[in-house]
């Protein structure tokens, strides 16, 4: 039984531990104080090296008494962990995106933005001398989004986050993984609306001039031109076309987009037919070859590479801006105007019918024609609203 004992002024340990007799400092001058102590220290002995106690007694205790007791026990002291750091916390986040991608359950395509993002916010960091991700609070992301708005406006980098919305949502997911895996207790990263909806912004579709100018100066890109313009599809799905979801007889590419899963099947159109069956006469591809290769190279396009191809297309055409995804948004409006319900653009485009109604058809002036059209036709008084509207005859007054 062990107790506390005072002498002069400060409290001891006394007792027998083990057959062992000890008096060893508590560096207390209080009674409770020092009977707490030795009572935990009882209870720490009692349990053995495991107790969670030890730890406590380190901090309260002096080096050399807590060493006793420690030997006597059993218990060593484990190593302190360090703080965990932004360089830990990406490289774990990097690991489990491979995995997820390994199981179908992440985009390459999208794990190529989430690691550009990281390359940025690892350079913030450096530059601001941040060690602990505990250092990380809202203020000094605060200060990280005026940095990275100055970063996408002072350049362009392709396949990088291009607005401040996209960039915290990727940092916010990040810091999202560090609270899961108890590195953090809360995400610093506030969100800057959701990426890609502006309502001053839709879709930005060519106009029949710009296409027919971008036709005639296609010349070795034509056959990236006439694919992009009647498939409509994204750039990744343009580059990963294969010869095998080309069918000839039937006159349809059969895909599955990357970025929903969803399985398209596109009517193949007379240009479109045409130039592919020009490229396969050609090469005489295996039908797991890629449909587009680089002119320059000879080897499959790049999501990237092709963005830049349709660019310089833009260039010597006089059309600005002429990427690949203001084809997709040209296929759907035309479709639109057409008479394409919003279900039928969203089946051939692999889209969802709510971004299709919100991402064009707002965006379309022949709709808005024909509903004005519709608005100011001269309507039968008969036929306006419903029964109870209409004005009461005889014959309808109850008798």
């Amino acid at each position: 039984m062990l107790v506390a004992r005072k002498r002069e002024k400060w409290f001891y340990i006394e007792g027998r531990i083990a057959g062992q007799r000890v008096r060893l400092a508590l560096r207390t001058q209080n009674r409770d104080n020092a009977r707490s102590t030795v009572s935990e220290v009882e209870r720490a002995l009692a349990s053995g090296a495991e107790s969670a106690l030890w730890p406590k007694l380190q901090a309260v205790l002096p080096r050399k008494s807590f060493d006793c007791l420690a030997a006597i026990a059993g218990y060593q002291e484990r190593p302190s962990i360090p703080a965990p750091s932004w360089q830990v916390l990406a490289g774990l986040f990097e690991g489990d995106a491979l995995r997820r991608i390994t199981l179908g359950n992440f985009r390459a395509t999208t794990w190529a933005r989430y690691k550009f993002e990281v390359s940025e916010f690892g350079d913030f960091v450096s530059v601001n001398g941040i060690v602990a991700l505990a250092q990380i609070d809202r203020a000094m992301i605060e200060q990280w989004k005026v940095w990275r708005v100055a970063r996408i406006r002072s350049r362009s980098k392709l396949g990088a986050a291009k607005s401040l919305a996209l960039s915290a949502a990727i940092l916010h997911r990040i810091f999202q993984f560090a609270v899961e895996n108890e590195m953090l207790v809360r995400n610093p990263v506030r969100l800057e609306g959701r990426p890609g909806e502006n309502p001053e912004r839709g879709s930005q579709p060519f106009k029949p001039d710009e296409i027919r100018k971008l036709r005639e100066h296609a010349g070795p890109d034509s056959l990236a031109f006439a694919l992009l313009k009647w498939t409509g599809f994204r750039g990744s799905d343009a580059v990963a076309l294969t010869w095998a979801e080309v069918d000839f007889d039937a006159r349809e590419i059969v895909r599955v987009t990357q970025k929903r899963g969803k399985r398209v099947v596109l009517p193949i159109h007379t240009e479109l037919f045409f130039a592919l069956e020009a490229e396969r006469n050609r090469r005489k591809p295996q039908p797991w070859d890629r449909v587009l290769l680089n002119p320059e190279t000879g080897k499959p396009f790049t999501r990237m590479r092709l963005y830049e191809r349709m660019l310089a297309l833009g260039r010597r055409a006089g059309v600005a801006g002429a990427n690949p995804h203001r084809f997709r948004d040209s296929l759907a409006v035309e479709m639109l105007v057409r008479g394409a319900t919003p279900y039928d653009v969203a089946k051939t485009l692999g889209d969802t019918i709510d971004t299709v109604e919100k991402h064009y058809a707002p965006f379309v002036p022949e709709l808005r024609e024909r509903v004005r059209r519709i608005m100011e036709s001269e309507p039968n008084i008969e036929n306006v609203g419903t029964k109870w509207a209409q004005p009461e005859t005889k014959n309808d007054q109850v008798q």
